[in-house]
C-alpha cells in the first residue's frame, strides 16, 4: 500500500495512491485517516483501508499532482537520523563506528513534498540537503531483537536531512540546526513494509537537476533491523516515529562541499521504489 498525506480543508488527512491518483480517506474510525493512526493499528488497521477503498469507483480518486501534501507524516513523536552509516562505493570496507551514532530532529521541522522553505540566513549561510532512507514505525518498539525488528516497521519513505553545517549552533549534538522549521521534508508517500524490499535500493539527491549524492541502501554499515534494535534497546519507538538512515557520500562535481543551499535553489531527493521529494529554498 501507497499513502500520502493531503492537506484538505486547511488540515491533514491520509490517502491512498494508487497509479498516481489519491482517494482521501474519511473512515468511520478517525484514527485511520491519518497515516500515523494506520501505523498503530498494524495489518488489521490496513485491511480496514482497503476494504472501505473497495468500496469508492475509480472517479473519488483524484490527481496526486494536484493535491497539496504535507509530511507523509505530520506528527510524528520523534524523528531520530543515524550518522556516518553509509560505505563509500571507492572503499567498502572501510571501518566505522562500532555502533549506530544517533542524532536527532524535532519532530516541529517536518515538511512536504513541494514546499518551499527560508531561513534566517543571519543565523545560518550553511545548510545542506542529503537523500535519507525514511523508516516509519508501526507497532511500539522496546527492547526488541534485529530478528524481530522489522515486525514493528510499517513502511518506508524519502527524507532530505537539511542541517546548517555552522558548529557553533550545536557543537556536537547537532540537534538546533537539524531543526528549524521545514528542515525535515518527508514523503511524497510512504509505501508499506510489504511492498518493498529496502535492502538494496538505488537513492540519490539532485539540486537544480545536478547530481550530488548517489548511492544504495545495501553500501548500509547498519540495516535497518539493526537501527531499529539498537534504539528499541534504549528508548520506546511509538507509531509514525520516524528513522532517517544515513546518507551516502556526497559526488565530486561541479556542486562541492564548500557549496552550500541558496535561494531559488530546487533539491530533489529520490529513493528507488518510493518517489522523489522536491524542495524549493527561499
Amino acid at each position: 500500500m501507497r499513502l500520502a498525506t493531503v492537506i484538505a480543508a486547511g488540515r491533514p488527512r491520509a490517502a491512498l495512491v494508487r497509479k498516481g491518483r489519491a482517494l482521501l480517506l474519511a473512515l468511520p474510525d478517525e484514527r485511520l485517516n491519518t497515516v500515523r493512526g494506520i501505523a498503530a493499528g498494524g495489518e488489521a488497521a490496513l485491511g480496514e483501508v482497503l476494504t472501505w477503498a473497495e468500496r469508492h469507483p475509480p472517479e473519488a480518486y483524484l490527481d496526486l499532482d494536484a493535491l497539496h501534501l504535507g509530511p507523509v507524516v505530520p506528527d510524528p513523536g520523534a524523528i531520530y537520523t543515524i550518522g556516518h552509516n553509509y560505505r563509500s562505493a571507492d572503499a567498502p570496507d572501510d571501518t566505522g563506528p562500532e555502533r549506530p551514532l544517533v542524532y536527532g530532529k524535532a519532530a516541529s521541522s517536518v515538511g512536504g513534498d513541494g514546499w518551499v522553505v527560508g531561513w534566517d540566513r543571519a543565523i545560518t549561510e550553511n545548510v545542506d540537503a542529503e537523500i535519507e532512507l525514511g523508516v516509519v514505525i508501526g507497532t511500539t518498539a522496546a527492547s526488541v531483537a534485529p530478528e524481530k525488528a522489522m515486525e514493528h516497521v510499517f513502511g518506508y519513505t524519502c527524507i532530505n536531512d537539511m542541517s546548517s553545517r555552522d558548529p557553533w549552533l550545536d557543537g556536537d549534538q547537532w540537534l538546533i540546526g537539524k531543526s528549524m522549521p521545514g528542515f525535515c521534508p518527508v514523503g511524497p508517500v510512504v509505501v508499506t513494509r510489504d511492498e518493498l524490499d529496502p535492502a538494496d535500493l538505488r537513492l540519490g539527491c539532485t539540486i537544480n537537476g545536478t547530481p550530488t549524492q548517489e548511492g544504495r541502501t545495501s553500501w548500509m554499515r547498519f540495516a535497518i533491523p539493526q537501527i531499529v534494535a539498537y534504539l528499541s534497546r534504549h528508548l520506546t519507538l511509538r507509531p509514525g516515529d520516524l528513522i532517517a538512515t544515513g546518507t551516502p557520500h556526497r559526488l565530486a562535481g561541479p556542486i562541492g562541499p564548500d557549496d552550500h543551499l541558496q535561494p531559488g535553489d530546487v533539491v530533489t531527493v529520490w529513493v528507488e521504489g518510493i518517489g522523489e521529494l522536491t524542495t524549493t529554498i527561499s
